[in-house]
């Protein structure tokens, strides 16, 4: 074989089998981000064997010395349990009548998911000043706290203040709001009706629960 020819036929030898090593080094390469990949994806889609689950909302405990306070009208009062009466309506407090408030029993409790309602007396026989006496006085953005015994503390912002006919407060509102944490505090308002033993307006302080 002449020179010229082994010399073409040399590079020619050389130029396959660079060509092979450059196709095994390329498909080894593709295998190996292919390979990753199916990894990484794994990875996104299988849940962890132990996943993280959020805590139930934990309300207050109002069964054992709970109190309201409200800075803003001088309340520190202590919260006890309450139901309906015979006429299906919201009971008062009668531990602390005039000093005390009253925690909806059948209802969430204040930091829990829904509305809490709490209600106190405007005024006692006579005209003196009771527990919600100045609850009128509310802005938004006025703090208003439930304290249990142990201490821990539930904080919540007003955002509305509103009076209503005695017979027209929207009793779903107050008590039937489900996409929050709400507390909602209730009181007489308006006019004293002798002859229907209440007042002629309810007065009703809208609050929802700060985030910690």
């Amino acid at each position: 074989m002449h020179t010229r020819q082994r010399y073409w036929f040399l590079l020619a030898f050389l130029f396959v089998m660079l060509s092979i090593g450059l196709g095994i080094w390329a498909w080894s390469s593709i295998l190996s981000v292919q390979h990753t990949v199916e990894q990484h994806t794994v990875k996104k889609v299988v849940p962890s064997p132990h996943p993280a689950v959020s805590p139930t909302p934990k309300g207050i405990s109002m069964s054992a010395g709970a109190h309201l306070i409200i800075p803003a009208i001088g309340i520190n009062a202590p919260v006890e349990l309450v139901g309906k009466n015979a006429d299906g309506l919201m009971e008062v407090p009668t531990r602390n009548r005039w000093e005390g408030a009253g925690w909806y029993k059948d209802g969430p409790s204040p930091g829990q998911t829904g509305s809490a309602v709490i209600d106190g007396h405007l005024d006692r026989p006579g005209g003196a000043p009771a527990v919600f006496w100045r609850l009128r006085e509310l802005h938004i953005g006025d703090i208003v706290t439930v304290k249990e015994k142990t201490g821990r503390t539930v904080r919540f912002k007003v955002t509305k203040v509103a009076s209503y006919k005695h017979d027209e407060a929207p009793v779903e509102q107050i008590f039937g709001q489900k996409n929050g944490n709400f507390l909602n505090l209730i009181t007489c308002a308006g006019v004293w009706i002798p002859a229907e033993h209440q007042t002629t307006e309810r007065l009703v302080v809208y609050t929802k629960q700060l985030t910690p």
